[in-house]
């Protein structure tokens, strides 16, 4: 139970940001005993690897910021998320995800099933996200873009380090982002309800 919550905690850090999770996977696998990873993830915690996924996350953190610039970047990580996802939920489950000794065991062992289900939740996550930000570029004129995508930061922080260290306390973060995720859609819901009324105004006065 406590690694599948680790698992989807780091699925939904890779949600809204795919190079945190890795980034404190790698750092707590290397500096630490706070994580043991499954030996095909021993790459990870290599210098390089840190430093590359370093330069990934401060790319991602500065463009996720900038107006316009957050959408094409959601755009890009439509793909690049759900795949950290998938790979982290795995990883945190104790399963392999990245080498197998036998590739035509990845399927007939379900290894495929923690891939798959990290996969989606990310995917979730991100959908949320994607569809939140040009509400709050609209309604803020721009201006809120920095300040959602740093608490986005914050929390893709918390979840991933919450995953590991206090997975129980993931459950709180989850229902969280599901308190978000029903607050975009009851705003998008609104501004479509009142554009609809405009235009009807439009037409019995105009």
């Amino acid at each position: 139970m406590l690694e599948a919550l680790t698992g989807t905690g780091l699925a939904a850090s890779a949600g809204l940001n795919a190079y945190i999770p890795l980034m404190t996977m790698a750092l707590l696998a290397r500096y630490t005993d706070a994580i043991d990873l499954p030996s095909s993830w021993s790459w990870i915690t290599n210098g390089w690897t840190i430093l590359i996924l370093a330069v990934l996350l401060a790319i991602e953190v500065v463009a996720d910021k900038v107006p316009v610039v957050d959408h094409v970047n959601d755009v890009v990580q439509t793909f690049i998320r759900p795949t950290a996802g998938g790979l982290v939920f795995g990883a945190g489950s104790a399963s392999q995800t990245v080498t197998v000794s036998d590739p035509g065991t990845f399927f007939s062992s379900h290894q495929w099933v923690p891939v798959l289900t990290g996969t989606l939740i990310a995917l979730s996550v991100h959908g949320v996200k994607a569809a939140a930000r040009p509400v709050v570029n609209v309604t803020t004129a721009g201006f809120g873009a920095p300040v959602a995508s740093t608490i986005e930061d914050i929390s893709s922080v918390l979840l991933a380090v919450l995953a590991i260290l206090l997975p129980v306390l993931v459950l709180v973060g989850l229902a969280l982002l599901v308190w978000g995720a029903v607050w975009v859609f009851q705003r998008r819901k609104r501004r479509k309800e009142a554009k609809l009324a405009g235009v009807e105004t439009r037409r019995l006065f105009g």
